[in-house]
């Protein structure tokens, strides 16, 4: 026989960490399965109430962060409303610049002085503005009437103040 006898030498260490990653490679595949397989949701859905309720009022928006894109001269900044279901609750300026407010320089100001009267009033009817800022105060006045519209509610009726 001349045959050659091989020995192989495996280290414990080795043979223990190969284990172990095997092990967290098939857990993690299996979770994947898991994760991605379309399947029943465990909780079943509840039955319908065959009466509706009458304390329940239709909201006046969709809640979440609405933005419009407001372009002065070769500038643009985004006008964003935040609402709940019920209210209006934060209005401001996004990537607003040094370049926009030093060649607008009552831009800031009358925006702030709209989004004060906005929140408190909860509507953009009775705005008021000065005649200095009239038409600074009708885009914006715009600008915020379009990210309500698309909030989900903008009454019938409700025009931008002249």
């Amino acid at each position: 026989m001349s045959a050659k006898t091989k020995i192989v030498v495996l280290h414990m260490k080795e043979l223990i960490y190969t284990g172990i990653f095997a092990v967290l490679g098939v857990l993690f595949v299996i979770l994947l399965i898991l994760m991605f397989l379309p399947g029943k949701d465990k909780k079943d859905p509840p039955a319908p109430n065959p009466e509706p309720e009458a304390t329940e009022t239709a909201s006046l928006y969709i809640p979440g962060i609405y933005t419009t894109e407001l372009v002065l001269g070769s500038q643009a900044i985004d006008v964003e409303v935040i609402v709940d279901k019920d209210a209006i609750t934060s209005i401001r300026m996004v990537n607003l610049n040094d370049a926009v407010t030093t060649m607008y320089p009552l831009l800031q100001p009358t925006f702030d002085s709209i989004c004060q009267q906005v929140i408190e009033q909860q509507s953009l009817d009775s705005i008021t503005y000065s005649a200095d800022s009239k038409y600074t105060s009708l885009v914006l006045l715009e600008a915020i009437r379009n990210s309500l519209e698309k909030a989900g509610n903008t009454p019938a009726g409700e025009t931008a103040p002249e």
